[in-house]
């Protein structure tokens, strides 16, 4: 457990301190701290900075309201460079991003299945129910309402089960079809994918836990 003293700044009294998203790990931004602005994180538990610019205390979001809720800091090997586990109140960048790393310098070449994830089909989802498109199959369960989604969700389980006893590759298509009906449901609900996260969590820690007290037992 370490304590301001153990920080080391820089000649300029200055430490890179960089804001990653608690919830999906994505590197939001990079800014400088000086004592007196980890000083202010560490009690407020919102992210301040030193602004190199304007010589001044940057408490991120309190002119735009977009603050960085802190959760944990952690220091390098070195200690001389600080991550900052965050929740954000909104985009992290000025210019309205949720990351300021959004210009590519060597862009990565993905298959385009691994450009694909859970929370950009549920963006997508969520799209739908807000402003619905005609002939959008997730639009016609929305206005079809939670019956016809639930009714869904038992079909798609029964196959699920059925596909299970005969076949890997038709289960990874019908357990494709449940989840995507699935994030339909938590949309209709208004549950996002953390949640979800969080419960589970919640769940290995309470398994962690009883794991350590049969073996102290």
């Amino acid at each position: 457990m370490l304590n301001i003293d153990d920080i080391k700044f820089n000649v300029h009294g200055l430490i890179p301190a960089i804001a990653v998203d608690d919830d999906s790990g994505e590197v939001l931004m990079l800014a400088y701290m000086n004592r007196e602005s980890l000083n202010i994180t560490l009690e407020k538990k919102l992210a301040c900075f030193w602004s190199r610019s304007r010589q001044e205390l940057w408490l991120k979001g309190e002119t735009s309201g977009n603050y960085l809720h802190v959760q944990e800091i952690v220091a390098d090997c070195d200690r001389d460079t600080l991550l900052l586990y965050v929740k954000p109140d909104g985009p992290a960048c000025h210019l309205g991003n949720t990351s300021c790393f959004v210009d590519d310098l060597m862009p990565r070449e993905k298959p385009e299945h691994e450009k694909f994830t859970l929370c950009g089909l549920m963006e997508l989802i969520k799209g739908r129910k807000a402003e619905k498109v005609e002939g959008s199959y997730t639009s016609y369960l929305f206005d079809k309402g939670l019956d016809k989604i639930l009714k869904k969700i038992g079909e798609e389980s029964s196959e699920v089960i059925i596909a299970a006893k005969n076949d890997r590759k038709e289960a990874v298509y019908e357990i494709s079809d449940l989840i995507y009906h699935m994030l339909v449901l938590m949309a209709e609900m208004n549950i996002e994918i953390k949640d979800i996260i969080k419960e589970l969590a919640s769940r290995h820690v309470i398994d962690k836990k009883v794991k350590q007290e049969k073996m102290t037992s």
